[in-house]
């Protein structure tokens, strides 16, 4: 028998009923949607406890819908308020999206006169 703490929740529907809760209760107090709340209003001791979760696999499937509708809910914050510099994050952070500098360059050097100029330069 493994060791470990007990479990908190016998099964996924158990667990998914509390977080339904958790979700209705946000929407009622108009709060946001987090982790940490959902793993406070889940009893848990830190968001890490929840996460942890997300290794079981009877409960993985569970935890990764919280966790989406945790970050869907935070995505569309950033629109909805216009955080450029949230929605630039996001972009980033989510769809590959990267600063690019692109330089332009022109002549040419040869091997000899790049070797001539470090000679110089001594």
């Amino acid at each position: 028998m493994p060791a470990g703490a007990p479990r908190r929740f016998s099964s996924p529907e158990e667990l998914q009923r509390l977080i339904d809760i958790y979700f209705a209760e946000c929407d009622k107090k108009e709060k946001p949607y987090t982790i940490t709340g959902l793993a406070l209003a889940l009893n848990f001791n830190s968001r890490q406890t929840l996460l942890n979760y997300e290794g079981r696999p009877e409960f993985m499937d569970t935890i990764k819908k919280a966790k989406m509708k945790c970050q869907n809910y935070a995505e569309e914050s950033l629109y909805t308020n216009r955080q450029v510099a949230g929605i630039i994050f996001n972009l980033k952070n989510n769809y590959g999206w990267v600063d690019k500098h692109e330089v332009a360059h022109s002549g040419s050097l040869t091997l000899e006169q790049a070797l001539d100029e470090l000679e110089g330069e001594k």
